[in-house]
């Protein structure tokens, strides 16, 4: 995607919606706004565009319900508000969509759900199922059950995964502001709202100073993390304020409005888009430099000649991230051989492996085709 002309050719698209937009704020679940976000939905799939809901707004709408003036801090008071509030949020969203004679479909993620190959595939395939069948799948955070090692922390981040998990051309993230502003436009009054840019452009990570609101976990900045996410699929991302008159259609017109953000690389291949989007690694491999160097400007496989410490215990086919000397992240990838092999390999060449091992399953630690670049 080169320009904003091209949103009038994406079929695929993810729309996250906030929990500030849809509880008005925190006073109430705000029906009327939804229903108009599901009215547009409406006519996307009329238009044949396929379209993945992302809400969030189930802790807020439970605090609704049980009269809680401020978010809870303990977890299971914020899991329970979340059990409570998905109900209605779910049962507003059905009755909304099937008065346009769209059935929906709840889908509810861990990060595990995400991390694990295995349910990875599984949770790929229902979606993809689901919207072959005609159905709208609404998907939250699952509140209820993660906790702080297993949640996304944000559902700006479970929307963009949700996009390279189907491949997604376009990622709409309905929000309360009307775009990325060039400075905090509460606080100045010329702040300038920027137009388009490049997902990962650090001049714009600058730009979005600033918290989340009190309802949401989000802000800029993770609205900016969630389009470099969408962007290593290939998806380009819109920011844009929620409560803009026909705002979706606008967007799938190529309107100018909103922030649009650009991916500034070709889509990977799927394998290696699930590779990115780990958020869990279970070890890391120190590199020396020489290899730091093959990786970055080669392409080639990581092989234990060039590791020079070996962190964590993992098995084999797990996820482990690769590390300059200094501790930058340079690499992410599946893992041939387990920690404590990987520990009697390290720093030897590949031809010594069977001699060190007994055997020999892979003559490289991590193969080119199940590595990506961090």
């Amino acid at each position: 995607m080169k320009s904003r002309f091209a949103l009038k050719t994406a079929r695929r698209w993810v729309v996250k919606i906030g929990s500030a937009l849809l509880t008005d704020n925190g006073r109430r679940l705000d029906r009327e706004a939804i229903a108009g976000w599901v009215e547009q939905i409406a006519a996307l799939r009329a238009d044949g565009i396929e379209v993945v809901l992302v809400s969030s707004g189930a802790v807020a709408a439970g605090m609704q319900r049980l009269g809680l003036r401020q978010r809870p801090k303990a977890l299971h008071e914020l899991q329970a508000a979340a059990a409570v509030g998905q109900m209605g949020l779910v049962q507003t969203y059905e009755s909304c969509f099937q008065r346009h004679g769209l059935h929906t479909a709840q889908v509810l993620l861990t990060r595990e759900d995400l991390s694990d190959r295995e349910r990875y595939l599984n949770a790929r395939s229902t979606l993809w199922t689901l919207i072959d069948l005609g159905v709208v799948p609404v998907v939250n955070e699952n509140d209820t059950v993660a906790n702080d090692e297993i949640r996304f922390g944000d559902n700006d981040t479970l929307a963009a995964l949700v996009a390279n998990l189907i491949e997604a051309e376009l990622l709409v993230i309905l929000t309360d502001q009307s775009g990325l502003f060039d400075r905090d436009p509460r606080r100045f009054a010329d702040a300038t709202l920027v137009r388009q840019g490049r997902a990962g452009d650090p001049a714009l990570d600058a730009m979005a100073g600033g918290s989340a609101g009190e309802l949401g976990r989000g802000g800029m900045q993770t609205k900016l993390k969630a389009a470099r996410l969408a962007a290593r699929s290939g998806a380009a991302t819109v920011i844009v304020g929620g409560r803009e008159p026909d705002v979706l259609q606008r967007v799938g017109a190529a309107e100018e409005v909103g922030t649009l953000l650009l991916p500034a690389e070709e889509p990977m291949a799927a394998r290696k888009r699930w590779i990115a989007s780990h958020l869990r690694m279970r070890g890391r491999l120190v590199l020396d430099e020489g290899a730091v160097r093959v990786l970055q400007t080669s392409g080639r496989s990581l092989l234990a000649v060039g590791v020079t410490a070996v962190e964590g215990d993992f098995v084999r086919g797990e996820m482990v991230a690769c590390v300059a000397p200094d501790g930058r992240e340079i690499a992410r990838g599946l893992v041939n051989y387990s920690a404590a092999e990987s520990r009697r390999i390290m720093g030897r060449p590949s031809d010594a492996i069977e001699s060190i091992l007994g055997y020999v399953d892979e003559p490289e630690l991590i193969h080119r085709d199940n590595l990506v670049m961090s």
